[in-house]
C-alpha cells in the first residue's frame, strides 16, 4: 500500500511542534538529548496513558507519576509546545532534576496531554485540560492526591494552559496553584495572524473566542495563586505578557510573583534554570503545602 506524502503546510507544523517541544523540554526539563538519556534515580511508580476522555474516536490521555513517599498532593504538567502535544517516555521525561525534585519532594505529577494543532485549536486544548482536571479530582483517592491542593505547570502554551485552569473553567476544572514558564496571557495579536499561523495553527480560531482564551482579560479574585517566570530577551511572547497578567493579579489581590531571567529568551539554561526550578518547588511548598 503506498503512503501519500504529507502536505508541505503538514510538514511544517509538525517540524514546528518538534522544534517548539525541544525548546520547551530544554527550557523546563535541560536538553532533550540529556533527559532522553538519564533515568530517574528518584523511586517512582508510572502508570502510561489513562484515558481521561475521547474525541472522533481517539482517546485523551495523561502519565501519572508517583513518588515512593507521596505527600498526597498532585501537580499536573502540561505537555504542549505552540498548543502540540507529544508523547516521551514518561520515565526519561520525569529524569531531569525539575522533576526529580518535586518527586524527591513528594508530589505526584500527571502529564497531561491534549488533541494538537493542526486539527485542534487553543479552545479544544482548554476544554480537554479541564476535562483531565475534572477526571484526576474525581479520581483523586484512586491516585491519592488531594482534589483541593492540584497545582498546574507548563511552559509557553503549557504555561497559558496552566493558568487557564487557575482563572477560569468551573470549580472541578480548576487547581489551586499555578507555575508558568513565558506563558502568552493575552491572544490578541497573535490569532488568526498569518506570521503565527504557519508555526502555530492552533491560533486559526473564531476570534470572538479570544478574550475567553486570554487569562488576562478573565482573571477574578477567585483565581489561584500565580508564579510567572520570564526572560527579558524574550522575542517570540515579550516579558510583558507576564507583567500585564501581574497587574491583574495585583489589582484583584491575588497571590502571585513574577520572577524575570536576565538575557534570557524562550528558554533557561544553567543557572538561570536551577533558579526558575527553585521558584517552582517553593511556590508549590508555600501554596500547596502551607511551608
Amino acid at each position: 500500500m503506498r503512503v501519500p506524502r504529507a502536505s508541505r503546510a503538514g510538514q511544517s507544523c509538525v517540524r514546528s511542534a518538534v522544534v517548539l517541544m525541544g525548546v520547551l523540554v530544554f527550557a523546563i526539563a535541560g536538553s532533550s538529548t540529556a533527559w532522553a538519556q538519564r533515568r530517574s534515580p528518584v523511586e517512582i511508580e508510572v502508570q502510561e496513558d489513562y484515558i481521561y476522555g475521547r474525541k472522533d474516536g481517539m482517546a485523551l490521555t495523561f502519565d501519572v507519576v508517583r513518588p515512593a513517599k507521596p505527600n498526597g498532593i498532585g501537580l499536573c504538567f502540561m505537555v504542549s509546545g505552540g498548543w502540540n502535544s507529544m508523547w516521551f517516555p514518561p520515565r526519561q521525561f520525569v529524569g531531569d532534576s525539575l522533576y526529580q525534585s518535586l518527586l524527591g519532594s513528594g508530589y505526584t505529577l500527571f502529564l497531561v496531554r491534549h488533541g494538537s494543532a493542526p486539527r485542534y485549536k487553543v479552545p479544544d486544548a482548554v476544554a480537554d485540560v479541564r476535562l483531565a482536571i475534572a477526571k484526576i479530582r474525581e479520581r483523586a483517592a484512586e491516585f491519592g492526591v488531594d482534589p483541593e491542593k492540584l497545582g498546574a505547570f507548563g511552559g509557553s502554551a503549557g504555561g497559558h494552559l496552566s493558568i487557564m485552569l487557575g482563572a477560569t473553567g468551573a470549580a472541578k476544572q480548576r487547581v489551586a496553584a499555578v507555575a508558568a514558564y513565558f506563558p502568552p496571557t493575552n491572544l490578541h495579536g497573535y490569532v488568526n495572524d498569518p506570521k503565527f499561523l504557519r508555526d502555530f495553527p492552533a491560533l486559526d480560531f473564531d476570534r470572538t473566542q479570544v478574550d475567553a482564551m486570554s487569562p488576562e482579560l478573565q482573571v477574578t479574585s477567585e483565581a489561584a495563586p500565580t508564579l510567572m517566570i520570564h526572560g527579558d530577551r524574550d522575542t517570540l511572547v515579550p516579558l510583558h505578557h507576564s507583567e500585564r497578567l501581574k497587574a491583574r493579579l495585583d489589582e484583584k489581590q491575588v497571590a502571585n510573583a513574577l520572577v524575570v531571567i536576565k538575557n534570557a529568551g524562550h528558554a533557561f539554561a544553567g543557572s538561570d534554570k536551577t533558579r526558575a526550578e527553585q521558584a517552582v518547588l517553593a511556590w508549590f511548598d508555600k501554596h500547596l503545602r502551607g511551608l
